[in-house]
């Protein structure tokens, strides 16, 4: 017998779970070759690792940390529900310099990223909100976005754009980056309401069409086509060989253009199992936190926050007191986002 589909608190709850968990499966293979991480965890990870000791930005960490990906979105869930769905951009800029000095204060690398530091550099030397975000067009807004979509239903599609760009105009107010984070976010919030993968990804590509019109415009491959030509490339194989064609042709990099079709061709090869789609992602290698964590709010969504193993959430919420906090952390956060989304209150 199927199991039944996940009631709408545990898909909200699995999109935050889903993108921890990737998060945390990619902190140890973040930047390495995708040979590399064959060589060093087999062709696909099983588990949560450790980083390795010579790795260049997360040395030391345990085996279940989560990275500026986790700490981002769960900052952004926090504005939402200070603002009632709506984000001030100026608290975001300060929110995010203010998380930049504990990172380096407690020894991190894993810093803020190339579109987001040029951004808070503008605007702590007075850039206003309208021109700080002009040059933003890696994965950042995409990576944190996931939240977002938990607390706004699709409704009018053209209006949840809008308040994407809104969400993350400060640090990514261009075409390519505001098409990425209405794709993730478009695909989350579709997948809350019960879509199934197929519905969630058309869906996520109409939004990336639109978001692909806000902003200010920067050369680059359209989103919204790039995700459905790495969907086409990556049709008919197996998953093995499909995350080699995701490596080698669609692209693992920062780029948003990259790493949000990269994150969509891995959900298509994992339809059916969200610890296979966080496990395969994080395999990769590149950015592979972020496209781990963008696929894994997805999946998650999709599928419930019980659809992922017991064993890993525990090992995830060890590793992350934090998440595991009864007012504050995944759960919590998941649910006041939801009553956001339904119109109620939060708690």
């Amino acid at each position: 017998m199927a199991p039944s589909p996940p009631q709408t608190g545990q898909r909200a709850r699995g999109a935050l779970l889903g993108l921890a968990l990737g998060d945390a499966l990619g902190m140890p293979t973040q930047g390495l070759p995708f040979e590399e991480v064959r060589a060093r965890y087999g062709p696909l990870l099983t588990q949560l690792h450790p980083a390795p000791a010579d790795h260049e930005i997360a040395a030391g960490l345990p085996a279940g940390r989560v990275t500026d990906d986790t700490d981002q979105a769960l900052l952004l869930a926090r504005l939402l529900l200070a603002g009632h769905g709506e984000v001030d951009q100026h608290r975001l800029a300060a929110d995010l310099l203010a998380w930049e000095d504990a990172m380096r204060a407690a020894g991190s690398l894993d810093l803020l990223g190339p579109s987001t530091r040029r951004a808070l550099d503008a605007v702590a030397a007075g850039a206003p909100v309208g021109t700080s975000g002009r040059w933003g067009d890696t994965d950042g807004a995409a990576m944190r976005i996931a939240p977002f979509g938990i607390a706004h239903p699709l409704g009018q599609l053209g209006a949840f754009v809008q308040g994407v760009h809104r969400a993350g105009r400060v640090t990514h107010d261009t075409g390519i980056a505001v098409a990425g984070a209405a794709a993730v976010a478009a695909a989350v919030s579709a997948a809350v309401d019960g879509a199934d993968l197929a519905e969630a990804t058309d869906l996520a590509i109409e939004a990336a069409h639109l978001g692909a019109t806000l902003g200010h415009h920067v050369g680059g491959a359209d989103v919204a086509a790039r995700i459905g030509w790495a969907l086409d490339v990556v049709a008919e194989h197996r998953l093995d060989g499909g995350l080699e064609l995701v490596d080698e042709l669609v692209g693992t990099g920062v780029a948003t253009q990259e790493a949000v079709p990269a994150a969509f061709a891995v959900l298509a090869l994992t339809p059916d199992d969200p610890w296979l789609t966080v496990r395969a992602a994080a395999s990769l290698g590149g950015d592979s936190d972020t496209i781990a964590a963008m696929a894994g709010a997805i999946a998650g969504a999709l599928h419930g926050a019980d659809a992922f193993p017991a064993d890993a959430t525990r090992q995830l919420l060890a590793a992350n007191p934090a998440l595991a906090d009864p007012g504050t952390g995944l759960t919590a956060l998941a649910d006041d986002l939801l009553a956001l989304r339904l119109g109620g209150t939060a708690r």
